[in-house]
């Protein structure tokens, strides 16, 4: 059964934001001579790993409300120098915008059951995301 992870996106101020940084910070794993990859760090490991792995993502809290998500690819448990056992998160480079779903302040990570997970925002004719600009529109209308 898939499972989901929900994180607050702290620092962020929109979707387009939190692709500046994806996009940056993949830049500069490259010009270091690391894979470019995306890890997002956590201190606390996810014990149900297999049920995240097989589909899941995680969901990013921007600004009180659950706005995208991304699909996990991996889940790397490791020590850190100070001996703090630590977890990067391997995520797909590709933002997902979600229906906005309200979700107050929380530390760490909380699992999120694919039931409980805001569809995708799609455009009506099926084609893929709605462009981000329409989106904004769409949500200050209360119409998404």
């Amino acid at each position: 059964m898939t499972l989901n992870l929900l994180k607050l996106c702290v620092g962020v101020e929109s979707i387009e934001h939190l692709q500046s940084w994806i996009d940056f910070r993949r830049e500069e794993r490259r010009a270091r001579g690391e894979t470019p990859e995306q890890c997002h760090t956590t201190r606390m490991v996810p014990t149900r790993r297999d049920e995240l792995l097989d589909g899941g993502s995680l969901y990013w809290v921007i600004k009180g409300a659950i706005q995208v998500r991304q699909r996990l690819v991996d889940i790397r448990p490791f020590t850190d120098a100070a001996g703090i056992k630590r977890c990067d998160l391997v995520l797909e480079p590709v933002l997902h915008p979600t229906r906005p779903h309200p979700r107050r302040p929380f530390q760490g990570w909380r699992y999120l059951k694919a039931e409980d997970a805001p569809a995708d925002l799609t455009r009506l004719d099926g084609s893929g995301d709605i462009p981000e600009a329409m989106r904004r529109e769409l949500v200050e209308l209360c119409l998404i």
